[in-house]
């Protein structure tokens, strides 16, 4: 694949990291003004694992699906699609009735989770090699400021206007933003084949590509545990907050400021891939200090000071929430250069798997046994393992 211009480099990362953004603040909303749509509906806590347990599913089969449509539609046009699937979700969701919900889960998760393979294939074309964990780490930083635009303003603006104005005017902003890409097509959409068709047997050629290749492998597995904490604590954190005393918008503040800390988290760990350490072991240091701060959130209490509270949160943000950039970049340069946007959405879902498997054992854990807890605990043993066998593989 005949990489871009250097000059588009900025440009490229300028329009996919606030794609990403936009993504990240619809993903996350349901789970931020939780505690309004569970009052409102009248729902069990463990709604929210069911709920992001749907979208991992829809997730998972985009995600190995979509590598043909990149390649004839574009990855900028694949962006606006995810953009606009993303808002047609959390629109949907605004009904309340539960076939909706689960129609909103799949519509949502499906759509969004093609907005990452997409812009890993746009700046795979427009960066040197070397440096892809930085560039994609600063990408991925999008993630986490759609996390605290979500947290700062969410709530705020449910307890204003209800959990469905606040839905809506995120579905808006998505579909606008989709509009504002399309000048840009021209420039970066230029490779696309317009006619390549989508085979049944995508599915079956992306999974043989990661499945065959080591790297890819390893990289498979640790995007499974990775993705699946990430998803438990995105979900349940804020819930989790107000059982040990705190009120829905202090719960979302403490939210977006631990979100505030991976921002430069991702920007570090990039760079030190990039320029200082193997990505390999980077990612087993993250392994093991999510599976620590796991342990560590579940030993929260109504006693504890909110500045301690704070430093877990803070530890969480840097370790839970900030591995995507190594990853990703890891995926996109042990991937073939015209499969690039496929086999990462292969690689990512492995983690959709992940975020499938995990908020479901969650809930099936908190309604057993009441405690948030031991679940927290029980999700970040994956990542404990996948740590201690990316060390042994050094």
């Amino acid at each position: 694949m005949t990489p871009r211009p250097a000059n588009h480099l900025l440009l490229a990362l300028g329009a996919m990291f606030m794609q990403q953004t936009f993504i990240s603040l619809g993903k996350s909303l349901p789970a931020v003004i939780a505690p309004a749509i569970i009052a409102d509906l009248n729902l069990v806590p463990a709604w929210i694992g069911i709920y992001f347990g749907i979208t991992a599913v829809a997730a998972l089969f985009s995600q190995l699906g979509c590598g043909s449509f990149i390649v004839r539609y574009g990855a900028l046009r694949m962006s606006q699609v995810a953009l606009v699937l993303l808002a047609v979700g959390v629109a949907l969701l605004t009904f309340g009735n539960p076939i909706i919900l689960i129609l909103s889960a799949i519509v949502a998760g499906g759509g969004a989770a093609v907005s990452t393979p997409t812009s890993s294939h746009l700046l795979s074309r427009c960066s040197p090699p070397q440096y892809l964990p930085l560039v994609f780490s600063i990408k991925q930083t999008a993630v986490p400021a759609g996390l605290l635009i979500a947290g700062i303003f969410a709530p705020q603006f449910t307890e204003w206007a209800g959990w469905r104005t606040t839905m809506l005017i995120c579905a808006g902003s998505c579909v606008a933003f989709a509009i504002m890409l399309e000048p840009l097509r021209k420039t970066f959409d230029d490779d696309r084949v317009p006619t390549r068709t989508f085979k049944l047997s995508d599915f079956k050629s992306t999974l043989n590509v990661v499945m065959a290749t080591p790297r890819l492998r390893a990289l498979s597995l640790a995007c499974l545990a990775f993705n699946g904490a990430q998803t438990v604590i995105t979900a349940y954190f804020v819930v989790y907050l107000t059982t040990i005393g705190y009120t829905p918008v202090a719960a979302g503040f403490m939210f977006s400021i631990a979100v505030a800390v991976a921002i430069p988290g991702r920007i570090l760990w990039g760079w030190i891939s990039s320029r200082h350490v193997s990505p390999r072991v980077v990612m087993a240091g993250l392994s093991l200090g999510m599976a620590g701060s796991a342990v560590l959130l579940a030993l929260c209490d109504a006693g504890w000071p909110a500045l301690i509270v704070g430093m877990v949160s803070c530890l969480i943000s840097v370790t839970a929430l900030s591995w995507h950039g190594v990853l990703l970049a890891e995926a996109a340069n042990a991937s073939p250069d015209d499969m690039r946007g496929g086999v990462t959405g292969g690689v990512l879902a492995f983690g959709q798997i992940g975020a499938l498997a995990l908020p479901i054992m969650y809930s099936g854990l908190l309604e057993t046994t009441g405690s948030y807890g031991i679940g927290f605990i029980v999700c970040g043993i994956p990542a404990l393992f996948v740590g201690i066998q990316l060390l042994r593989q050094r």
